[in-house]
């Protein structure tokens, strides 16, 4: 009984095997037609779908061997409908086992694709982290920024520049002055000469300008004095002629060349003449505008950049804030 049961299942096996095995790869990959058509393998292909399919029942369907006994004389008898059946059998197997290859290779495509929706929605979280964390580290960058300049500007000065000292010299009235003479008053300096072609012209114009701002906006009295750096022609009637051109309150200042180098000294300001040819020559200085308190002590200096209207209120802001520090 045990031996009857193991040919069975041996013979099984090797049914299925051979089934699988030599049809799949001699009959299939061949067209139907192609099969029926030929004269010489038409009788040799019915019988072997026959056998295939009988075969293949009796290897994978047969409970017991006394059913397998019947199904092997029933494929004995060459038959349309057992033939038909088979082939059904065959055709249908093949299906049920394409559908299942496409199922398992559409499932493997999916879970081995290169990008995953899980992936792609993890990039897409990082990328908004990363752009949310750049941005909010930037604003906080550029509010230290901020905040440490405007108290770099609020702070009070630190130490006091070398700038002012005594002085004598000669105004555009012939009256001998000195430093003390414009004390408890606030003062504006600008150094230059009465034959300055274009720069000198146009600060003097700026200053009075300036002047007359400051006045209108805060009530605030600043002299306006011009220092000359060209001592051998600007003559007091020179001087005098010249600064009444721009302002009423302008004061005009010359004296001799020791004297006015002591003051250019003083206040850190650069001179010299260039182009000499003979009496007619120019004088190459800084173009710088000092702002002196009432101690005639030095608050801040303004260069060429500014137009009036800035001058105005940077004089403004510069007296008010000095008022503040020594309340």
């Amino acid at each position: 009984m045990a031996s009857a049961f193991l040919r069975s299942s041996t013979l099984r096996q090797f049914c299925y095997s051979f089934n699988s095995r030599f049809l799949s790869s001699r009959f299939h990959s061949l067209p139907e037609k192609s099969l029926q058509n030929s004269p010489l393998a038409s009788n040799h292909y019915e019988l072997l779908r026959a056998f295939s399919a009988n075969n293949r029942f009796l290897c994978t369907n047969a409970p017991n061997p006394g059913a397998s006994q019947s199904n092997v004389n029933a494929a004995a008898q060459p038959g349309v409908s057992s033939a038909q059946s088979g082939s059904e059998k065959r055709n249908d197997g093949g299906q049920n086992s394409g559908g299942s290859e496409n199922t398992q290779q559409q499932g493997k495509s999916v879970r081995g694709g290169p990008v995953s929706w899980m992936s792609f929605f993890l990039l897409f979280c990082t990328g908004v982290g990363l752009v949310y964390y750049y941005d909010r580290e930037k604003r906080r960058h550029i509010e230290g920024l901020n905040k440490a300049s405007s108290a770099v500007k609020q702070g009070p000065s630190v130490g006091k520049a070398a700038i002012g000292g005594p002085f004598n010299l000669v105004d555009h009235n012939g009256k001998t002055v000195s430093e003390k003479d414009f004390l408890g008053k606030w003062n504006l300096f600008y150094f230059g000469f009465t034959h300055c072609p274009d720069i000198c012209p146009d600060e003097l114009q700026k200053l009075a300008s300036a002047i007359d701002k400051i006045k209108a906006k805060s009530g605030l009295e600043v002299v306006p004095v011009f220092i000359s750096v060209d001592p051998e022609r600007d003559t007091v009637e020179q001087v005098r002629e010249y600064v009444k051109e721009f302002h009423p309150k302008l004061i005009g200042l010359t004296g001799s060349p020791d004297d006015v180098k002591k003051t250019a000294r003083a206040y850190r300001v650069y001179y010299m003449k260039t182009e000499e040819e003979g009496s007619d020559y120019l004088v190459d200085h800084s173009i710088v505008m000092y702002l002196m308190d009432p101690d005639m002590q030095f608050v801040k200096f303004f260069g060429k950049n500014l137009d009036d209207a800035s001058l105005a209120d940077g004089v403004i802001r510069e007296i008010k804030q000095h008022k503040k520090v020594k309340a």
